[in-house]
C-alpha cells in the first residue's frame, strides 16, 4: 500500500481547526467534506465546540477514540506544529496542511515548516502542503472533497496536479461547464513534503489515473525528475503528462559571458526538462482540457484491453460539411505538424459511390451542407479504412437539415471499431448541443472549433513520436579527464577563472575535439614567424581578460595569405582593442590555423543552481544571436538525445546539404555534442562555456572548434 493512499483514499479523516463559523476556512472545508459524499468516517476537532455541522466535535486527536488514517490540519503555523505532533502521537497515517503562513512569509515561518517536514519524514508520514487548496477524490468509492470547493467534480480519469490553490478552483469551475470528470486533484502548495514527482509517480500507478494535468510555477529537482518522468511518459505503462508553467515570458536570462548564457533564460531550463522527460507542454488552461480530452480517448482493443488512441503517423483525413471549416482545419492541421492525407484511388472510388457530384472527394472531404448522418458515416468509414490515413477530423455546421444526434451516433460507431483516432468539431451551442452530449458521454472528442481540434490531433503525434522514438547503440567515446582535470586545477591555482583559446582548446582536446594549431604572439615579427611555420592562411584574434566579443572590438583578422599580412594585422587588431577598452590588458595576439570550410555551429553549456549544466546547439557565429536558432538539453545526454538535438533547429537543411553543398558529417557532430555533455559534468568548475563556431565540415571529415571560451567557478 502506498503511503499517499491514506490521503487520497482515507478510510477516516479528522478536520483539526473544523469550526462552527460559515465562511471560515475550517467551517467550509469540512462542509464541504461532508455534502460531498464522503464515505469514509469524519471528525471535526475543535476543543470549544460540542459539534460541527451537526457532528459530534472532539476536544483534540487522542479524544478521537477511533484510528485516523488523514489529519487536515487548518491552524495558524505555531498551533499547526503542535497538531503535527499530535498526530505523529495519533499514528495518523498522512496530513494536509491547508494554512498558510509557512516559508512564503519569511524565516519564521520557514523554520516551522522545516520542522514539521522532519517530524513527518522521521515518522514515516507523508504530508501536502502547507499553504494549499487541499485533495480531492470523486471516485465513488471514496468521495473526498477535503477542499475550499464547495462543487465536487464528476469522476474520471485524468488527475490534476497545481502549485496555485486559487487557479485550482478556477479549473475545478472551467472543468464543471464542461462536465469534464477527475480522478485525483491536488493542490501541493510550498511542497514542503509531497512533490510534484512524489504525485507524478503515484499517479502513474493509480488504475484510475490515465492522463496527468499538471500546473508548474517551479521545480526543485533537476536530472533526476527527467529520468523519473521519462518512465512514466514512455516506459511499460506509458501515461501522457501535460504541463502548463507560468511566466513563460518573463525575462529570466542570466547576466553572462557567453552567448548560451545570454540565450538561456530559466524558459529555456523548463523547456528542456520538457522535452527530454516527454512532458507535453500546453500554453493555455483552455488548452491544456482539450488535449487531456484526446489523450483519454481509449478503445478495447482485440486483447480485450482498454488502449489509448494515438496516431502512428501524421496524415490526417478531414470530413465536413462547410467549405470554410474546412479550409481553417486544413491550415491549423498543417501548422500542428499534420498533414493531409492523401487518399488511395479505392477510397476515392467509395465516397463517389456514396456522396452527391457536388461533393469534394478529395481531401478535405467536403460531404455538403445538406449532409444527413448517412452520408457522414459513410464518408468517414471510407476515409479511416484507408491505410494512408492515420486519423480523422471530422467537422459539423448546424444546417437545417443537420441531425447533430445522429451524426454524433454515427460516428461513435466507426471510432468504437477503428484503433485510429478520430476527434469532432461540432461548430455551434444551442443545435448542435444533443450530439456533442452524446459524444461526451462515448468518450469521443469533440471541440467546439477546428483549431482547437487540429492542435489537439497534433499532440497526439507528438506524444506517439515520444512513444515509438528509436534508439541509437550509444558512442564509445574516450576522455582524457586526468588531463583535464590538471588544466583546470592549474588555471584556477593561477587565478584564471575565464580561459580563452590556449587552455580551453586544450582543455576540449581532452574530450576529443577537433581544434586547430594554436599559438599566442607578442609581436608582429613572432606573429609572422609562427604563420610562416603553421603554413599559410592563418586567422589572427586579440588575447584580453577585458576583451571577450573580440570581433565587437575589431580583434580578429581572417583568411591572412602572407607574413607581411600578418605583421600588418598584429598591429591593427592591437590598435583596435586599446581604442575599443583603452584600460584592456593586452596579453598579445593568437595566430591560429585557419580551418577548412564548414557550416558554422555553435556548442554552449550554462550551469544552474538545482538543474545542472545545461546544452545549447544551434546554427553559430555572428549569426547565434540574429537568428537564435538554439536548442537546450540538460546535461548529461545521449546520442539520441544530440541526435534530436541536430534534427530540431532551423536550420538543419544547412547540414544536410543545400542547394549543391555537400551533407555534413552530422555523426562528428553528434559525438561532440555527447563529448561536452561528458566534459561538463565530470568537471562542476565549469560555470559557462562557448564554443563559436564550431565547423561542421563535409560527411566524413569531422568537425572543428575555431573559437571557444570558458568560464570556471572561482575557487572558494
Amino acid at each position: 500500500m502506498d503511503r499517499l493512499d491514506a490521503i487520497f483514499s482515507p478510510r477516516s479523516l479528522a478536520v483539526v481547526g473544523a469550526s462552527t463559523t460559515p465562511g471560515k476556512v475550517g467551517h467550509d472545508i469540512f462542509v464541504n467534506i461532508l455534502k460531498g459524499g464522503y464515505t469514509g468516517t469524519l471528525y471535526p476537532v475543535n476543543p470549544s465546540a460540542r459539534s460541527v455541522a451537526c457532528v459530534r466535535a472532539y476536544p483534540t486527536l487522542k479524544d478521537i477514540p477511533d484510528e485516523v488514517d488523514l489529519a487536515m490540519i487548518i491552524l495558524p503555523p505555531k498551533a499547526a506544529l503542535s497538531a503535527v505532533e499530535a498526530a505523529i502521537e495519533k499514528k495518523v497515517k498522512g496530513l494536509v496542511i491547508v494554512s498558510a503562513g509557512f516559508r512564503e512569509v519569511g524565516e519564521a515561518g520557514r523554520a516551522i515548516e522545516d520542522r514539521m517536514v522532519a517530524m513527518c519524514r522521521e515518522a514515516g508520514v507523508r504530508m501536502v502542503g502547507p499553504n494549499c487548496l487541499g485533495v480531492i477524490n470523486p471516485n465513488p468509492e471514496v468521495r473526498l472533497n477535503a477542499s475550499f470547493s464547495a462543487r465536487m467534480p464528476e469522476s474520471g480519469n485524468v488527475s490534476f496536479i497545481s502549485q496555485s490553490g486559487a487557479l485550482c478552483t478556477a479549473v475545478l469551475d472551467f472543468a464543471a461547464d464542461r462536465e469534464f470528470g477527475f480522478s485525483k486533484f491536488i493542490s501541493i502548495g510550498n511542497k514542503a513534503d509531497v512533490d510534484e514527482l512524489d504525485l507524478l509517480r503515484y499517479l502513474h500507478q493509480d488504475v484510475n489515473t490515465e492522463v496527468i494535468m499538471i500546473y508548474l510555477e517551479e521545480l526543485r529537482r533537476g536530472f533526476e525528475f527527467i529520468e523519473a518522468v521519462k518512465e512514466i511518459t514512455s516506459g511499460d505503462n506509458p501515461k501522457p503528462v501535460l504541463a502548463i508553467k507560468s511566466g513563460r515570458t518573463s525575462a529570466g536570462a542570466l547576466a553572462a559571458a557567453s552567448h548560451t548564457g545570454a540565450l538561456a533564460g530559466t524558459e529555456a531550463v523548463y523547456d528542456a526538462i520538457f522535452q527530454q522527460s516527454g512532458i507535453i507542454r500546453v500554453e493555455s488552461i483552455d488548452e491544456l482540457f482539450d488535449f487531456a480530452t484526446a489523450f483519454a480517448y481509449k478503445n478495447e482493443s482485440a486483447l480485450g484491453k482498454m488502449r489509448r488512441k494515438v496516431p502512428e503517423g501524421n496524415r490526417v483525413a478531414i470530413v465536413t460539411n462547410a467549405g470554410g471549416p474546412g479550409i481553417v482545419a486544413t491550415d491549423m492541421t498543417v501548422s500542428s505538424g499534420l498533414r493531409l492525407a492523401e487518399f488511395h484511388e479505392e477510397t476515392i472510388e467509395v465516397l463517389a459511390s456514396h456522396l452527391p457530384s457536388a461533393a469534394n472527394l478529395h481531401n478535405p472531404v467536403d460531404v455538403i451542407g445538406d449532409a444527413s448522418q448517412d452520408r457522414y458515416e459513410n464518408a468517414l468509414a471510407a476515409v479511416i479504412r484507408d491505410e494512408g490515413v492515420d486519423g480523422a477530423l471530422v467537422i459539423l455546421t448546424p444546417q437545417s437539415m443537420t441531425n447533430a444526434l445522429g451524426t454524433a451516433e454515427a460516428i461513435t460507431r466507426i471510432a468504437r471499431g477503428s484503433h485510429k483516432p478520430i476527434l469532432c468539431c461540432f461548430m455551434g451551442i444551442i443545435d448542435v448541443s444533443a450530439g456533442v452530449k452524446y459524444l461526451q458521454a462515448h468518450g469521443v472528442p469533440v471541440y467546439r472549433f477546428p483549431e482547437n481540434a487540429a492542435k489537439a490531433f497534433g499532440a497526439l503525434y507528438r506524444y506517439s513520436k515520444w512513444l515509438n522514438r528509436q534508439v541509437l547503440a550509444p558512442f564509445k567515446l574516450t576522455h582524457d579527464t586526468a588531463r583535464a582535470s590538471e588544466i583546470i586545477a592549474d588555471c584556477l591555482a593561477a587565478g584564471k577563472t575565464y580561459l580563452g583559446e590556449l587552455d580551453g582548446l586544450a582543455l576540449l582536446d581532452c574530450y576529443g575535439f577537433n581544434t586547430l594549431p594554436t599559438h599566442l604572439a607578442t609581436t608582429a615579427d613572432e606573429a609572422a614567424a609562427i604563420a610562416e611555420k603553421m603554413e599559410l592562411p592563418v586567422v589572427m584574434k586579440i588575447v584580453s581578460p577585458q576583451i571577450i566579443h573580440k570581433s565587437d572590438a575589431g580583434g580578429v583578422q581572417v583568411g591572412l595569405v602572407s607574413t607581411d599580412g600578418v605583421r600588418t594585422a598584429f598591429n591593427e587588431i592591437v590598435a583596435n582593442a586599446l581604442a575599443f577598452a583603452p584600460d584592456a590588458e593586452i596579453t598579445g595576439v593568437l595566430v591560429q590555423k585557419m580551418a577548412p570550410g564548414g557550416v558554422e555551429t555553435i556548442l554552449g553549456m550554462n550551469r544552474y543552481p538545482i538543474f545542472g549544466p545545461m546544452l545549447m546547439f544551434g546554427l553559430g557565429g555572428i549569426f547565434v544571436e540574429i537568428f537564435k536558432d538554439v536548442l537546450f538539453r540538460l546535461a548529461p545526454i545521449t546520442r539520441n538525445s544530440a541526435r534530436r538535438m541536430v534534427r530540431e533547429i532551423k536550420g538543419y537543411k544547412l547540414l544536410q546539404g543545400y542547394r549543391g553543398t555537400p551533407p555534413t558529417d552530422i555523426e562528428a557532430l553528434e559525438k561532440a555534442m555527447v563529448g561536452l555533455s561528458d566534459l561538463v559534468t565530470r568537471h562542476p568548475q565549469i560555470m559557462e562555456l562557448d564554443i563559436n563556431p564550431m565547423l561542421v565540415h563535409p560527411k566524413g571529415n569531422g568537425i572543428t572548434v575555431a573559437d571557444c571560451r570558458i568560464i570556471l567557478a572561482p575557487e572558494d
